[in-house]
């Protein structure tokens, strides 16, 4: 039988709507599942069992009474730190941020609550947001389920290592150069970064996007329908549009699909990586999809550009603090941004117009396919301590090359697993499609779950626990 922590929520709502689970029971399990992983992974931030539980015993009373206030009544779902709820503080992962509690729930949180979710917890994150690790200076040290001495990616850490250990079935990360994508495909899951305006968020940003993280794409859609409500405050924002989330398998007879191999800079994609991506594109070309290998959108001036711009924009955050809280910083963090203060203006705006650079290379690229492969990551895995796969200050940003030109072309992209290292670690693969096209990635996603079949046993707590 499928342990209640390892349901979906498509399963768990099921269950709730015929009378066979309550949410108090389900809660309840769950709370004991998270005790015995929490103290190994660390993926909490704000974890609130208490009210978690009130808010289930209400819902249970209206299921009872056949009365949801939502279709995600009773459901507990997981936000990442960085994403506004009301009286929680964020701390951007920085001992260094003074401890504010936010006023407001910012969008995707008010669509889960209005939805009927419970809001479990909030989920770590480096500091700023600006490592694809789980090192933080204010959170400890967050890990990945699959093998505690790996690091489960981030910046949507937490996140990533709480739905692979079975924190219940929903999760909301955010994604500006990869960190929704980059710890999916580190921790198996499936993660999606809608095109750009498709989820609200507040605080907006160029390439900033908020993002579904689960083990199974029909949880990720079910999200999605609730997260692409509209919302004034994000003036990015997509029209409303009264979409079918309903997800079924893509036909791909007749597709040209781009496969995509090379990033172009940084880190060469390790041999076990490249041929699980391989293998997944040959199923499509069995399929019937025409398979076309494509070159890479990146090179080193492009990424260098975006290197230095984001450098400039923390730095200019961080010298606004006072020098006691700056020596606060994460060391690798305070030593990278540190460098943009020898940024000029020019060079700034140069850094920022490689964005567009990268805009313009990918229409171009499209301009031939209809869907792209590659994979998420280059690495299957990297040692839990680190702060990047490189771990130096320096090269920091060598692995988000299949990534990060998606953030600032606007389209949808899609990491769902492909595969184990023979040392068991998942590997992703990454689905992208054009603009708006977010639905059609998610139903090639989908049609690649099935192919795919069900993944092994998902990670369990360690012996003792």
């Amino acid at each position: 039988m499928t342990a209640l922590h390892d349901l979906t929520a498509i399963q768990l709502l099921a269950l709730y709507r015929s009378r066979q689970l309550s949410p108090v029971e389900y809660l309840d399990h769950l709370l004991a599942h998270i005790q015995r992983w929490e103290p190994h992974l660390c993926a909490l931030y704000a974890f609130a069992p208490e009210r978690a539980m009130e808010e289930a015993r209400a819902s249970e009373a209206r299921w009872l009474k056949g009365e949801p206030c939502g279709e995600l009544d009773g459901v507990p779902v997981t936000i990442k730190e960085l994403i506004a709820s009301r009286g929680d503080p964020i701390p951007q992962g920085s001992a260094a941020v003074p401890l504010v509690p936010a006023t407001e729930d910012a969008p995707p949180t008010a669509r889960l609550r209005e939805a009927g979710a419970i809001l479990l917890a909030k989920t770590t994150v480096p500091d700023f947001g600006m490592l694809s690790s789980g090192l933080s200076s204010f959170h400890k040290l967050t890990r990945n389920p699959w093998d505690l001495r790996m690091n489960p990616g981030g910046s949507s850490a937490g996140a990533a290592a709480a739905a692979a250990a079975g924190y219940g079935p929903l999760h909301v990360g955010t994604d500006i150069g990869g960190s929704v994508r980059l710890p999916a495909g580190w921790c198996g899951l499936a993660g999606f970064k809608p095109s750009l305006g498709r989820i609200p968020i507040d605080p907006y940003y160029t390439g900033r996007c908020a993002g579904p993280m689960t083990r199974a794409l029909d949880d990720a859609a079910l999200m999605m329908k609730h997260l692409a409500r509209a919302d004034w405050r994000d003036a990015t924002s997509l029209p409303p549009a009264e979409l079918d989330w309903a997800l079924q398998a893509a036909d791909v007879r007749g597709l040209r699909i781009g496969l995509q191999l090379d990033a172009g800079c940084g880190l060469r994609p390790e041999a076990e990586v490249r041929d699980a991506v391989c293998a997944a594109a040959q199923r499509f070309a069995e399929a019937g999809a025409e398979i076309v290998e494509v070159a890479p959108i990146l090179d080193s001036e492009l990424l260098d550009g975006l290197d230095k711009f984001w450098r400039a924009r923390l730095w200019a955050e961080l010298e606004n603090l006072p020098a006691e809280r700056r020596e606060l910083v994460l060391p690798y963090i305070f030593q990278w941004a540190e460098a943009g203060a020898r940024v000029s203006g020019v060079e700034a705006v140069r850094g920022f117009n490689r964005t567009f650079e990268m805009r313009k290379r990918a229409a171009a690229q499209f301009h031939g396919i209809d869907f792209l492969l590659s994979p998420t990551n280059q690495v299957a895995a990297f040692p839990a301590e680190f702060a990047a796969p490189t771990n130096d200050p320096a090269r920091p940003f060598e692995h988000i090359g299949f990534t990060v030109p998606w953030n600032m072309s606007e389209q949808p992209a899609l990491s769902i697993n492909c595969g184990f290292t023979a040392a068991g670690m998942p590997i992703g693969l990454q689905i992208v499609g054009p603009r708006f096209a977010d639905i059609e990635v998610l139903r090639l996603g989908r049609a690649w779950e099935e192919w795919r079949g069900a993944p092994p046993q998902w990670p369990q707590p360690p012996a003792g626990s």
